[in-house]
Parts: structure tokens; C-alpha cells; sequence
């Protein structure tokens, strides 16, 4: 397989542009049609336990959806990188109340509880945050890797949480260079609408 890894940082350079290039008012109302496409998702309306993010780089905030899940009386997870195993995620409840810290990267997450953390198996939902995606679902992240060794297991094998990609209506792009690890997402969700691949 020939190698995109330059291809994939050009079209992360410029993706990542174009959503940081996102008006404040334009980041609001996109996080505000957010909440409505979660209204009328049946995926999110069964599920009980879902994992989501803080919005980092321009990403499309899910913190408004965050809110009306809670209102719904629905767990939320968020990640947190594993202070033990490099490359991996843990999921820790998030409440209103949440101690709160900053990564290495500089993105907010729960202070590591163990009492707070899930099993992701112990999921529904898993939202994932990405850079691109394309019109069959594959999926450009940030280049580290966490969220498709998180999902591995449902890829290959049909275990675990379902993932769903969150992501504004300028991330899509004609085609996503694919390496042999990524993980293509079933559904994407973006403001303007709901993609379904699988």
C-alpha cells in the first residue's frame, strides 16, 4: 500500500483551516442544529451511556448537546488519554461537577477517577470527533490514533460501541487517503444533516 501519510497531513492542514476559519456565530448555530439532529437520532435516543468531547481546534461543540443529554437523564463519558498505556483511550463519567484538567495536547478532560471510568464495551454511542471524511464514511483524525484503536474491535469483530463522527458540513471532502488502520465510521452527523454508510 503506497504511503498518504504526506497527502493526509496536507488535507488535515487544510481541513483543519477551513473549520478553524468558522465564524464564533457560525460555531454556535452549528452547535445548536447538533442538539436537534440528537433530537430525532434513534441511536441516541435508545442509547443510555454515550461518549462524546470537548470541542478543541474548531471542532463542532457538542457541549449544547452535552447539556440536553443530561436533561434526558443520559450518562456522558468522556475520553482521557491512558496514563499507562500510550495510544489509548479510558472513558470517564462527565457530570456538570466534573474536576476537570488539561492534557498534553491542551484538551480539557475529567481528572482520572477510577471510580468514573467505563469499560468503553460498557458503552452505546462512542461520538468521535475527526478532521475529514469523505461521502463513504472513512475518516481523517487528528493522526494519533486513539479513536481507531478504541474501535478496532468493533470493526473487526462487531463488539463494542457503535461509533458515530461528528463533524460541520466543511469537513467532507471528495476522498480520504486510506491506511490499512482506519476505521470507517457507519454514520456521520453534521449539522445540515445525518450520513448513513452502514
Amino acid at each position: 500500500m503506497p504511503d498518504t501519510q504526506p497527502e493526509r497531513q496536507t488535507l488535515r492542514q487544510l481541513i483543519r483551516q477551513r473549520r478553524k476559519s468558522l465564524t464564533q456565530a457560525e460555531q454556535q448555530a452549528a452547535a445548536q442544529q447538533l442538539v436537534s439532529r440528537f433530537q430525532e437520532h434513534p441511536g441516541i435516543l435508545a442509547a443510555r451511556r454515550i461518549a462524546l468531547y470537548l470541542a478543541n481546534d474548531g471542532e463542532l461543540d457538542p457541549l449544547p448537546a452535552i447539556h440536553w443529554l443530561w436533561a434526558q437523564q443520559k450518562e456522558v463519558f468522556l475520553p482521557v488519554l491512558h496514563p499507562f498505556t500510550p495510544g489509548h483511550l479510558l472513558f470517564l463519567r462527565y457530570t456538570a461537577t466534573s474536576p476537570m484538567t488539561r492534557n498534553r495536547y491542551g484538551i480539557a478532560e475529567p481528572e482520572l477517577d477510577v471510580q468514573q471510568v467505563v469499560p468503553h464495551s460498557m458503552l452505546d454511542l462512542i461520538c468521535t470527533p475527526l478532521v475529514a471524511f469523505d461521502a463513504t464514511g472513512n475518516r481523517l483524525g487528528m493522526g494519533g490514533g486513539y479513536y481507531d484503536r478504541t474501535l478496532a474491535c468493533w470493526h473487526e469483530h462487531g463488539l463494542g460501541p457503535r461509533p458515530l463522527g461528528l463533524a460541520h458540513d466543511c469537513q467532507q471532502v471528495d476522498a480520504v487517503p486510506q491506511e490499512q488502520w482506519d476505521v470507517p465510521l457507519p454514520q456521520i452527523i453534521t449539522p445540515s444533516r445525518c450520513w448513513h454508510f452502514a
